[in-house]
């Protein structure tokens, strides 16, 4: 995976959970909003990998059942 590829998210989160959030980036916790965010987004990826893994195996299993090309 390269790492210096990056996209732009726009997204909608309540005010209670921004300013939670806002609060870790004034204490110090992360640098930004935006480091906050990829490392909620890395965790939140590794701790559920197998999940994922194991659905994506299953789509291709169906797929490759079903004789489609």
């Amino acid at each position: 995976m390269d790492d210096t590829q990056t996209m732009t998210l726009k997204t909608e989160i309540p005010l209670t959970l921004f300013t939670q959030a806002q609060r870790l980036v004034e204490a110090g916790w992360f640098l930004s909003m935006d480091d906050l965010v990829l490392d909620a987004l890395r965790r939140f990826l590794e701790a559920h990998r197998a999940e994922l893994m194991e659905e994506f195996i299953q789509q291709d299993i169906e797929w490759g059942l079903s004789g489609q090309d």
